[in-house]
């Protein structure tokens, strides 16, 4: 069903509404869920400060998730945008509660915005195109490597599980940037 405000001029479909008010309120949910397990257990403990950081990045990932659903309607460059968002989510979460290698201490740690962030300039750069965006979550993508490659020949790799789950949640996250930019090109491919 679609929504009109004169002859001809469509502005949304009743379902795109939908999803967007179901994506907002998800996003309110896990910013209450905290505040929520505080009340019950002492083993949460948030500031203020977690809690505005944490409602910047779910804002940040909503709007970068509308502004992909503004840019076109072809549902590869759509996924692709939602996988490279998520990704660039679950990273800097990651790094910031528990880290990604060692503890959330470890100074490499800082070096996953960093990733979200050239992917982000990549991504700038390109004016969110298709073609420009394969071009930047690869690098993404690649960049995680490096940080990977980094964190081993820096010796946090100390033992073979350390070893295994720097290569698991580095691999992880840059098989879903690459999955974001194989998405791209194939909106490429359809001129989306």
């Amino acid at each position: 069903m679609l929504l009109v405000l004169d002859e001809g001029s469509v502005v949304m479909s009743l379902s795109a509404k939908g999803l967007r008010l179901a994506g907002w309120g998800l996003a309110a949910l896990l910013l209450a869920a905290p505040w929520l397990a505080m009340q019950v257990t002492d083993e949460v403990a948030w500031s203020p400060w977690d809690f505005a950081l944490f409602a910047a990045m779910l804002g940040g990932a909503g709007l970068m998730l509308e502004l992909a659903a503004m840019r076109t309607r072809d549902l590869a460059y759509r996924a692709g945008a939602a996988l490279a968002v998520g990704a660039a989510f679950l990273m800097i979460w990651a790094s910031l509660a528990v880290g990604i290698v060692g503890s959330e201490d470890d100074p490499i740690n800082l070096a996953y915005p960093g990733v979200v962030a050239l992917g982000l300039a990549g991504a700038v750069v390109a004016r969110f195109r298709a073609q420009g965006m394969t071009a930047a979550m690869t690098v993404a993508a690649l960049a995680l490597a490096g940080v990977a490659t980094l964190a081993l020949l820096t010796g946090r790799g100390g033992s073979l599980r350390a070893v295994l789950e720097i290569l698991v949640a580095n691999g992880l996250f840059a098989a879903l940037l690459a999955a974001s930019a194989l998405l791209f090109r194939l909106a490429v491919r359809r001129g989306g």
